[in-house]
């Protein structure tokens, strides 16, 4: 499975893409920052970062896209930021036709280092060693980007499945419902 992670920023967006499957080190395929400049409008800000998502989508292929959900700050203006570039993030895998997953800071540390109050470092040392990288991915947004992707390999791979199972079941019971409701008005 190819995923593309996203840490959402409005100055720095992370991106990192990585194949795998659940239980197993991953492959870096390729990671990335998209930047943008502060004193910039935010309409532009977004555009660019739109544009820069679509180009990474496009280019690597990816089967999924897994996204840090925007957690409360005491900064509302980070938030606001984060929360604009999360949807950017989100509309930019649904855009392609892609499944695209989200999750929480804490989901992701515990996914990559066991633990779900793991600071930066562990998590970048882990996703140094779970990918056999030389060195460490900087800055810290790609390294989140990646852990991210890693943590959807392992986890969200199991929930894709369930939900696709569920979604069918839905579906055959529509189907069903619907025939009956032929059978009782008389229609053929």
């Amino acid at each position: 499975m190819r995923v593309l992670g996203i840490d959402p920023g409005l100055t720095r967006c992370g991106v990192g893409v990585v194949e795998g499957v659940p239980g197993r080190p991953g492959k870096l395929v390729g990671y990335y920052v998209v930047y943008t400049e502060p004193e910039d409008d935010i309409a532009l800000r977004l555009l660019h970062l739109d544009r820069s998502l679509a180009d990474l989508v496009a280019e690597h292929q990816p089967e999924s896209v897994a996204v840090e959900r925007v957690f409360s700050q005491h900064n509302v203006r980070t938030v606001m930021g984060t929360a604009q570039a999360s949807a950017v993030a989100i509309l930019s895998g649904a855009r392609a036709g892609l499944p695209v997953q989200t999750y929480t800071p804490s989901e992701v540390k515990a996914a990559v280092t066991g633990s779900g109050t793991a600071g930066k470092a562990q998590v970048t040392a882990m996703v140094t060693r779970l990918l056999g990288l030389d060195a460490p991915p900087k800055p810290a947004d790609a390294a989140d980007a990646l852990a991210l992707a890693i943590c959807h390999i392992w986890r969200g791979g199991t929930r894709a499945r369930i939900e696709a199972a569920a979604a069918r079941a839905r579906q055959v019971a529509a189907a069903q419902r619907t025939a009956q409701r032929r059978v009782r008005g008389g229609v053929r």
